[in-house]
């Protein structure tokens, strides 16, 4: 059997640095069938285009999250299990453990957050328009989603700084050049059991430990208490499912939306027809929100394994392949997307995949994130506060994070 195409480099997370890699994800998608893409413990098959993400995410059982976990690399077994979260488990056990929190995050109950959204944003906001701008991450990207999650998860707001710095160390754990010696923060586990193999998550879960303690002997109407409280046919999430579940929440409940309105600032910054067009418009519309979600693309990829022989686009996948998801080229789809590299917030039709690409996985808070943004973009159109980039962005040099570190926003 004759070797298969390969990819060209879309791993190395120095490359990142740069933006996301179009020309190569352009190439790999012009290219007929899959291209394998070599990488340390064998390689993958990589899944670019529109349809072929559609259809691994909506076929659960053929492309499984829990088989290998959801990384580039596979996982030893007692790394896997010690880092098996939400994200990387199938039914039945994936059913199990969103049915317990997905009712905290249905548009009914996100929607009793907006006021509380509104008011964190109009203060961020002010302080940002007072100061001229300055670096929009900082002030305004990072503790907007980080400050509304821990309300809704009923975390004390004053915990926000250092839970944005645990963040900073996680995404850092997905580079090749992370910072924090494994003994950090006092831990004492083995970074291949724990998420990201940094020592940030070992903080983080001792933080949800003792929160959750305290909520066992103190209920509140938060999210927390639901969690450590929660039960189904009398048995209750385990210390480690509950531990794995709240840094789920605290890190995808912030990061990715932090992520989205970072890069939203630099498109509005690029492309000032769009802004210019909100402001005759005068109110947030849907597409607007989805484009920006489409044109940022927090995350970038995720991993599936194939549970038995199949194809995809023509080509062979035996059981046991790795097939990995690259949000941002289908995103960019040519198929999908009419002029797929233009901002437009008039595009109506946006299937984008920056939520997931549909089925069992697709993000609990996609509707929260949704608000987050939109009530930003409103209170931004309040101020006429439109914003000028000064100089490069700061980027993270991740292949999985689509992160920005910081970026100077002046107010024009």
């Amino acid at each position: 059997m004759a070797s298969p195409a390969t990819s060209p480099d879309i791993v190395s997370p120095a490359i990142y640095l740069e933006g996301i890699p179009h020309s190569q994800f352009t190439e790999i998608m012009a290219h007929p069938g899959l291209l394998w893409h070599p990488y340390q413990d064998g390689g993958f098959w990589v899944v670019s285009r529109h349809a072929d993400t559609k259809m691994v995410s909506k076929q659960p059982k053929l492309f499984s999250s829990a088989v290998g976990h959801t990384n580039l690399w596979d996982l030893k077994a007692d790394a896997l299990e010690a880092r098996r979260s939400i994200i990387d488990t199938d039914a039945p056990d994936h059913t199990r453990l969103r049915r317990l929190v997905s009712k905290a995050f249905t548009p009914r109950n996100i929607n009793l957050w907006e006021n509380v959204t509104r008011e964190i944003t109009c203060e961020l906001l002010d302080d940002f328009q007072y100061a001229g701008g300055g670096d929009w991450v900082s002030m305004v990207a990072a503790p907007l989603p980080i400050r509304v999650i821990l309300s809704v998860l009923g975390v004390p707001v004053s915990d926000a700084d250092y839970l944005v710095e645990l963040s900073n160390y996680l995404v850092e754990g997905t580079t090749d050049q992370p910072s924090l010696a494994a003994d950090a923060f006092g831990n004492t586990t083995d970074l291949d059991l724990l998420p990201f193999g940094s020592p940030a998550s070992h903080a983080l879960f001792e933080y949800g430990e003792q929160l959750g303690a305290k909520r066992k002997s103190d209920p509140k109407d938060d999210v927390v208490t639901q969690l450590v409280m929660a039960e189904e046919d009398g048995n209750r999430l385990s210390a480690a499912e509950y531990r794995n579940l709240f840094h789920v929440l605290v890190f995808a409940g912030n990061e990715t939306t932090r992520t989205a309105i970072a890069h939203g600032a630099m498109a509005f910054s690029e492309f000032p027809d769009q802004w210019k067009r909100l402001e005759a418009d005068g109110e947030i519309s849907a597409p607007a929100v989805e484009e920006l979600l489409r044109w940022a693309t927090p995350v970038l990829h995720m991993r599936r394994t194939a549970t038995d022989d199949t194809e995809l686009s023509g080509t062979p996948i035996a059981r046991g392949d790795k097939v990995v998801m690259w949000y941002p080229a289908a995103n960019r789809d040519p198929a999908v997307y009419d002029h797929p590299f233009d901002f437009d917030i008039s595009r109506e039709t946006n299937p984008h995949f920056s939520f997931g690409g549909g089925g069992p996985h697709f993000c609990l808070g996609a509707f929260l994130a949704r608000m987050e943004i939109r009530i930003l973009l409103e209170e931004m159109l309040n101020r006429k506060l439109a914003l000028r980039q000064v100089g490069a962005a700061d980027r993270v040099a991740s292949n999985f994070i689509h992160g920005i570190l910081s970026v100077e926003m002046e107010v024009k």
